[in-house]
């Protein structure tokens, strides 16, 4: 029973040893480093538009809060400023579907970019500029996006370094 056991790693050392390429070995730092998966949040972030989203929709509701905001600059155009609440409110729909629903994220950051232009007429001059510059910036964030794009050598690396520390 005890030759069993000890004649099992033996094995798997001959085993190892059998799959390791013949020839000179490479050095670990020429390698390319190996994809890096993540999981929980940060995966589910990477696999989407995640901040042009998250700024368009900032954007919206920063622009709807100036419309509500008790100043006595608010401008009001057409049917008492009900385009006003309709361009933040698209904004907002359009931030959040890029984060859920990315498969169609250039037409979304399209239908955002025209909204956050048209917020300039309609909304108090994009929320005063705040609003127009976070949907602006959010909705280019989001065009530009592309799916399935490696991380950066330092994300790869400080993505490394957080699995090799024990916690």
């Amino acid at each position: 029973m005890a030759a069993e056991f000890d004649s099992a790693p033996d094995r798997a050392a001959e085993h190892t040893a059998a799959a390791r390429p013949a020839g000179p070995e490479h050095p670990v730092a020429d390698a390319p480093p190996a994809p890096v998966t993540r999981t929980g949040f940060a995966g589910w972030r990477d696999r989407r538009p995640f901040w042009g989203g998250l700024l368009v929709t900032l954007a919206g509701a920063e622009i709807l809060f100036t419309e509500k905001a008790p100043m006595h600059m608010v401008i009001r155009i057409g049917l008492l400023g009900l385009g006003g609440y309709i361009v933040p409110m698209l904004m907002v729909l359009c931030g959040l579907l890029l984060i859920f629903h990315p498969v169609q994220r250039v037409f979304y950051s399209l239908v955002a970019v025209l909204a956050t232009l048209g917020s300039w007429i309609t909304s108090n001059i994009g929320g005063f500029f705040i609003g127009l510059l976070l949907g602006l910036v959010g909705s280019t964030l989001a065009f530009g996006w592309l799916p399935d794009q490696p991380l950066s050598k330092r994300k790869a690396r400080r993505h490394a370094e957080r699995e090799a520390t024990p916690a």
